[in-house]
């Protein structure tokens, strides 16, 4: 500013370097805070393992626990628990999940974001982000209502004609069954993994897309070749989120997979899960010590399976960035002049 001829100018605040020692106080405080928060997680999670195993350890001891995990009958009432129905139910029920839900989550990501009209683009995030909105015990009762009934003849069809196949051809269809639990759970997380896939795709640079249009590439292989490859690892992270929630959600599964603690014969026989076998008879085992530890193991159970798929997400994500990165780098190597690379 100006005042008369003399030309005033404000003094520029002081550097970082150029600040006293008691401006730098909070860095430390914060640093102790978030390394104190973040040790937290893990405490937490070590104090949920050893109370599972604390409460489960009486159905450790009447059972063993390899037994407990792979023995194929569970029967409170003969006092024999063994999960193995129940783990297979939840990894069937999973995979059904993962294997319906992913392709439709993923092919919605790609439409909102490279190929519906702009207009259109807010309103369908919105539609598609409502269906996490949805109590799961409604996702239950609508496939116990309306998908069971209607699909029913279908399934027969299907068990009928890819009788030939392992898991299939088991004979009347019961109603609720694992590919009905399975599709409720498919689009229990079609809105995680959309998301997720959404915003990683959103992430690919846009000379990347525009370099494959230019050299002549369509639309769908300008995804293929150029979308799809830099956002792989965010799209495994989703799907692994996905399958975490389908592996933990309990009511909805509960209320459509028949609640039958054995192993069936087909995809479309009837079964149990882990999450939904405890819903079911934690509130009958009451005072039974070996049947809540039981039951609780159950839990345990889940629990690691779920860390072990989230490890095992981890390393696929890591994996897919350093594919990522390592194409990268070798499309942009100098090739020699005159030869083939």
């Amino acid at each position: 500013m100006e005042v008369g001829a003399v030309s005033v100018t404000a003094a520029p605040p002081p550097s970082v370097m150029e600040r006293g020692g008691a401006a730098r106080r909070a860095d430390p405080l914060f640093k102790a805070l978030l390394t104190g928060l973040a040790a937290l997680v893990l405490v937490l999670i070590a104090f949920f393992l050893v109370f599972l195993f604390t409460k489960a350890r009486i159905a450790f001891a009447h059972q063993g626990f390899l037994s407990f995990i792979f023995t194929n009958d569970w029967n409170p009432s003969k006092e024999i628990y063994g999960s193995w129905p129940l783990v297979a139910g939840t990894l069937i029920t999973s995979a059904v999940a993962l294997v319906i839900g992913v392709p439709v989550a993923v092919a919605s990501a790609l439409f909102i974001t490279e190929l519906c009209p702009r207009a259109l683009r807010q309103p369908l995030t919105i539609l598609v982000e409502l269906l996490a909105a949805v109590p799961s015990v409604v996702y239950g009762l609508w496939g116990f209502y309306v998908l069971a009934p209607n699909l029913k003849g279908a399934e027969q069809v299907i068990d009928d004609k890819l009788g030939f196949l392992p898991f299939f051809g088991g004979g009347p269809i019961a109603g609720p069954n694992y590919f009905i639990a399975g599709l409720v759970l498919a689009i229990m997380i079609l809105p995680i993994v959309s998301a997720i896939s959404r915003e990683v795709i959103a992430t690919v640079p846009a000379d990347h897309k525009e370099a494959a249009l230019a050299l002549g590439a369509t639309r769908w292989e300008m995804i293929r070749t150029a979308v799809l490859p830099y956002s792989r690892a965010g799209i495994t992270g989703g799907a692994m989120l996905g399958l975490g929630r389908a592996i933990g959600e309990t009511i909805a599964v509960a209320i459509v997979i028949g609640q039958s603690p054995a192993i069936g014969h087909s995809l479309f026989s009837q079964g149990s899960t882990l999450a939904a076998q405890i819903v079911a008879e934690f509130g009958e085992a009451g005072s039974d010590d070996l049947h809540s530890g039981a039951l609780i193991a159950c839990g345990l159970v889940l629990f690691i399976l779920t860390l072990a798929i989230n490890g095992a997400a981890r390393y696929l994500v890591i994996r897919a960035e350093r594919a990522g990165r390592s194409g990268t780098r070798a499309a942009r190597a100098p090739r020699p002049a005159g030869g083939t690379a």
